[in-house]
C-alpha cells in the first residue's frame, strides 16, 4: 500500500501546459486509492488544452459510473477573478469546512494527495479558484476507516454551492454543474484538467469501493463553475 509524500511542490503555473508536458502526463498511469488509508486518487494533471465536455475520442464513462444531470446554463457567469491562493473551502450541502494545503506532483507526474483524512488540498500547478481555467481540489473519501473530507462528494447535486476563501480576502462562489464517477483505468484527464475559457473548479476523490478487494476502483469528480464573487 503506497503512502504518497508531499514533496517537490511546483510554484504558480499558467493554465496551459507545454506540449512536452502533455506528452509525458498523458502516459502516466493512475495510482492511489488502493483501499485505505489513502482514498483520494491521484490521476496525472493536466494533460491537454481542451474544453469540457470531452470530444468523441475521449474515454467513455464507466458502465458502472454515475452522473448527475447537468442543468442548462441560464445566467451569464461573472468575470474571472485575479490570481490569489486559496485558504479554505466550504461545501454547505455536505456540512464540510476545510483548510487547504498545497499539492504538487510526485516524481512520476501524478498528483500528490493529502497525508490524512483532513484537510483537502489544492493543486498549485493549476489556476487558483476563481481564475480562468480549471482549479483542482482533492481530498480523501476515507482514511483508516475514518471518513475523509470528501466522504460524501458523490451526493452533491447541480446548483449546490462551493465557497473558496482566498488569501486576499475574497471569496469565489462556485455552483456544481455535474458529478461524474469514472473508472480509474479510463480517467478522462483532458476533461478534468484541460483548459477551459471560464473559471471552473474540480473536486476529486475516490469512488467505486470494492468490498472484495478493499480497493477504490473509480474516481468521483464534481465539476463546478464560478457563480459569484465576494470581495474582501
Amino acid at each position: 500500500m503506497q503512502r504518497h509524500a508531499l514533496t517537490d511542490r511546483p510554484g504558480p503555473a499558467p493554465s496551459r501546459v507545454t506540449a512536452a508536458a502533455v506528452a509525458v502526463l498523458t502516459a502516466v498511469s493512475l495510482c492511489g486509492c488502493a483501499g485505505s488509508p489513502e482514498a483520494v486518487g491521484n490521476p496525472a494533471p493536466p494533460a491537454a488544452t481542451r474544453q469540457h465536455p470531452a470530444p468523441a475520442d475521449e474515454p467513455p464513462l464507466s458502465p458502472k459510473g454515475t452522473r448527475t444531470e447537468k442543468p442548462p446554463q441560464t445566467d451569464k457567469p461573472p468575470p474571472a477573478m485575479g490570481r490569489s491562493a486559496p485558504e479554505n473551502i466550504r461545501v454547505p450541502a455536505l456540512g464540510v469546512t476545510s483548510e487547504l494545503m498545497d499539492l504538487g506532483l510526485l516524481a512520476d507526474g501524478t498528483l500528490e494527495v493529502p497525508p490524512g483524512p483532513f484537510p483537502a488540498g489544492w493543486y498549485t500547478g493549476a489556476p487558483t479558484p476563481g481564475e480562468t481555467g480549471p482549479a483542482i481540489i482533492a481530498g480523501h473519501v476515507s482514511w483508516n476507516g475514518v471518513d475523509g473530507v470528501f466522504a460524501d462528494l458523490d451526493t452533491l447535486r447541480p446548483h449546490d454551492r462551493v465557497i473558496v476563501e482566498r488569501t486576499n480576502g475574497s471569496k469565489a462562489v462556485f455552483e456544481v454543474s455535474e458529478v461524474v464517477e469514472y473508472e480509474k483505468s479510463a480517467f478522462p484527464t483532458r476533461v478534468v484538467y484541460g483548459d477551459i475559457d471560464h473559471a471552473g473548479l474540480r473536486l476529486i476523490t475516490c469512488g467505486g469501493y470494492n468490498e472484495q478487494t478493499g480497493e477504490y476502483e473509480d474516481n468521483t469528480v464534481a465539476f463546478a463553475e464560478l457563480a459569484g464573487v465576494r470581495s474582501a
